[in-house]
């Protein structure tokens, strides 16, 4: 098949959204489809275009099999409201003369991929154009998770999100397929319009070989000087408004008397620089900087609790990605999430949820594992456990692949012996993961036809 990917972030983009698409469309390429990608400059999470890319050059490269375009955007410092809506426009209207010279490679399937809706419209002329068929892939409601958690603010709110709304519901419903990342939000897809017979799962996924527990300690305890006796309490990923980061730093003040409990706050994103001005009188606390994808798992096995903060207003809005990292590494997990989410339904059975924005639960539950390492360890085998049977990604392609064949309605090609594995069976980062099924599921329509199984 002939493959065209169209989103805004992608490799070498090391958190969310960006490794994700990049992961897909090496492990599509992989397979022995040809994949063609049109995305942005690597800007994400620090908000700023990286070292050796400009932000208003047009860019052609080739990378483990895939060809990509990239067009220029304008990325703001300190993202928000308007500015947030001109970054994304900016992208959309810039990527369109992209868009209309594939029209020529006439792909079988366009994937647009959200956020951003914006590109959306452009993915939907293209694929009338060329005769393909249009597949929306969802990381992030991102209409609702701007209204809701109050991204966008200011002038006539309520009417911008009823407007908002109308033109989500209407691109939904011109879509061939529609999929997102948890079962949860492929409802709140079919909620929005799309028919239960053209939306499917397609979760995000883990390399299980190279996220493993290790068998000694991190090497990131003996850089940061925690007493090997001391309990490490890791978050690792994008720091952004929909983490509810701040959370965080009222759970270290709470604990700071316990001098058995070490926090590590890694990553980056607009709300890191307050999570680091909160926590510089905390000697409890270590933040460190993005770290290389060589470092992964080194720095994923630093914890012996992972935290997963959550807004009580985000729901099912986003998964997040980073939960996939912190399932392999094999220590136990904490997540903050509602009864009823997808979150707590993965989370619940392979370790400890509390109640979103209630820090006291957060750091009761942190305190009682920090005195209870046979609990630690037994939650830590059994999200070992649920990544190695459901989150493969050779599982997760082959069953898209397939859905892919059925929609363009041409064979797939079984996977080619000795092919170069996908990016997620060489690395991870920093940040990865979001959780769900094993293979892409449908929500409706006939069923999949059974796939073989064979990162922060």
């Amino acid at each position: 098949m002939r493959i065209l990917i169209y989103g805004l972030n992608y490799a070498p983009e090391v958190t969310g959204v960006g490794k994700y698409t990049a992961e897909m469309a090496e492990g599509l390429a992989a397979r022995g489809h040809e994949v063609r990608v049109v995305c942005a400059p690597p800007y994400y999470p620090q908000w700023q275009v990286h070292e050796g890319w400009r932000a208003w050059q047009y860019r052609r490269e080739s990378a483990h099999g895939v060809r990509v375009r990239r067009a220029p955007l304008w990325v703001p410092a300190r993202p928000g409201g308007a500015k947030r809506i001109l970054h994304l426009a900016s992208f959309a209207l810039t990527s369109l003369p992209l868009l209309l010279r594939e029209a020529f490679w006439r792909p079988h399937i366009v994937m647009p991929i959200a956020p951003t809706l914006l590109c959306a419209p452009g993915a939907l002329l293209l694929a009338r154009a060329a005769g393909a068929r249009a597949w929306l892939h969802i990381q992030d409601f991102e209409v609702d998770a701007a209204f809701e958690l109050g991204l966008l603010e200011g002038g006539d709110t309520a009417k911008a999100a009823r407007a908002a709304r109308g033109f989500e519901r209407a691109l939904l419903r011109r879509f061939d397929m529609v999929s997102s990342i948890s079962p949860r939000m492929v409802e709140r897809a079919i909620g929005k319009g799309v028919d239960s017979s053209r939306a499917a799962c397609v979760p995000n996924w883990v390399d299980t070989n190279a996220i493993y527990p290790l068998p000694q300690p991190s090497t990131f305890r003996k850089r940061l000087g925690i007493p090997a006796a001391n309990t490490v309490v890791l978050y690792s990923g994008n720091m952004g408004a929909k983490q509810g980061i701040d959370i965080l730093a009222d759970v270290a003040t709470a604990l700071a008397a316990r001098r058995d409990i070490s926090f590590v706050f890694c990553g980056d994103g607009a709300a890191k620089r307050d999570l680091v001005a909160r926590c510089a009188s905390l000697p409890n606390c270590h933040v460190l900087p993005l770290q290389p994808v060589a470092l992964l798992n080194e720095l994923l096995n630093v914890a012996d609790i992972h935290v997963l903060p959550q807004r009580a207003d985000a729901a099912d809005l986003v998964m997040p990605s980073k939960l996939t990292g912190m399932l392999a590494s094999g220590r136990a997990v904490v997540a903050m999430a509602r009864p009823g989410t997808s979150l707590h339904e993965v989370v619940s059975d392979h370790g400890i949820v509390v109640p979103p924005e209630d820090g006291a639960a957060l750091a009761g539950a942190i305190a009682a594992l920090a005195g209870d390492p046979a609990r630690r360890a037994a939650l830590g085998r059994a999200a070992r456990r649920y990544a190695q049977q459901n989150l493969s990604p050779e599982s997760i392609f082959g069953a898209l692949e397939a859905r892919m064949a059925a929609l363009a309605g041409v064979p797939a090609i079984a996977r080619v012996q000795g092919a170069e594995a996908p990016r997620a069976a060489k690395s991870g980062n920093a940040a990865a993961g979001a959780a769900g099924a094993a293979s892409v599921k449908e929500t409706g329509g006939p069923p999949l036809p059974e796939v073989e199984r064979s990162d922060v």
